[in-house]
């Protein structure tokens, strides 16, 4: 830094040409200190390190790949309902033929084969959910909603799920019917199932 000085009256003028102050050659020796440390840490041990590495990873002896196993040749099978089991035939429900076979239970229990099945026996009775009551006069109705969302009205003497289900008592919390299965022995005998109403 050059200093100049107002000269006196009749005097010439003169040049300081004295070096800068400490404070500022303080300041550039810590930016370059501070910048060769960073420069030292951006390089050196963490690349021979990588290096080291993938030598080892290239070193290491390569496995050996089992061979694709043989693909077995497709073999066409031609189904014959004589020999097997009709694929058509439902397995949840009993045919009428097959109840037949099935001896009556204690008090001649067997289900009315001569009846004509109502709507809600195509449906297991876990399937079905209970939606309310309807009161007409004395009557009540019970509100039932099938898998698929339909809904139905069902009274006293009706008939539900794949059990030969018939409802004996309908209340405002649920529908109580009395099924008709197949026993241990291959006879049938009643139970007592019901439908609560859906909270």
């Amino acid at each position: 830094m050059l200093r100049t000085k107002v000269p006196q009256p009749g005097q010439p003028a003169r040049v300081d040409s004295r070096r800068p102050t400490s404070r500022g050659r303080t300041g550039w020796w810590l930016l370059a200190i501070g910048a060769g440390i960073v420069l030292s840490g951006c390089g050196g041990g963490s690349m021979r390190d990588l290096e080291s590495y993938v030598q080892q990873v290239l070193a290491r002896k390569g496995g050996k790949i089992d061979p694709i196993p043989p693909l077995e040749p497709y073999v066409v099978y031609a189904y014959q309902s004589s020999d097997g089991v009709d694929p058509f035939k439902s397995f949840l429900q009993q045919d009428p033929e097959d109840s037949e076979k099935i001896q009556a239970g204690e008090g001649g229990v067997a289900p009315d084969t001569n009846r004509n099945r109502e709507e809600l026996e195509n449906y297991a009775l876990d399937s079905l959910r209970m939606m309310g009551t309807l009161e007409q006069g004395a009557e009540i109705w019970g509100i039932v909603r099938s898998p698929d969302g339909t809904i139905y009205r069902v009274q006293t003497g009706n008939y539900m799920g794949r059990n030969h289900g018939k409802i004996n008592h309908i209340s405002e919390e649920r529908i109580e019917l009395t099924e008709i299965v197949v026993d241990s022995r291959n006879r049938w005998q009643e139970r007592p199932a019901a439908l609560a109403l859906v909270e």
